[in-house]
């Protein structure tokens, strides 16, 4: 499975939709591992585009701090699980989180 985690200064982006990067971290769920990791520059920002772009580096889920409903509803048609209200900490932290079962969620970070 591939996760994308935005990132801004090394750190979970708050918002997706405003990050510098992607890492996109190659996990095995069952071993609750990270199996590889990469770290890609996000295109310029642009309503829509980068649920599409995601699915198309093989995102099968996006951990992000917020993300407004319209974007979570483009994720769902490409197929991208979405987990919001994630702590913004180095993206390997949050991935290996998310595979023991302890990533904590708060609230949903963007409000629009």
């Amino acid at each position: 499975m591939r996760i994308a985690i935005p990132v801004a200064a090394g750190r979970l982006a708050a918002h997706f939709g405003h990050c510098e990067k992607f890492a996109l971290l190659d996990v095995d769920r069952d071993a609750r591992r990270i199996l590889g990791d990469a770290a890609v520059d996000a295109p310029p920002h642009q309503p829509g585009l980068l649920p599409r772009w995601l699915a198309d580096q093989g995102a099968e889920m996006i951990i992000a701090g917020g993300m407004g409903m319209k974007a979570q509803e483009l994720f769902a048609q490409h197929g991208i699980q979405v987990v919001i209200g994630a702590p913004s900490e180095e993206p390997a932290a949050v991935a290996q989180s998310f595979l023991e079962g302890s990533l904590r969620t708060g609230e949903n970070l963007c409000d629009h």
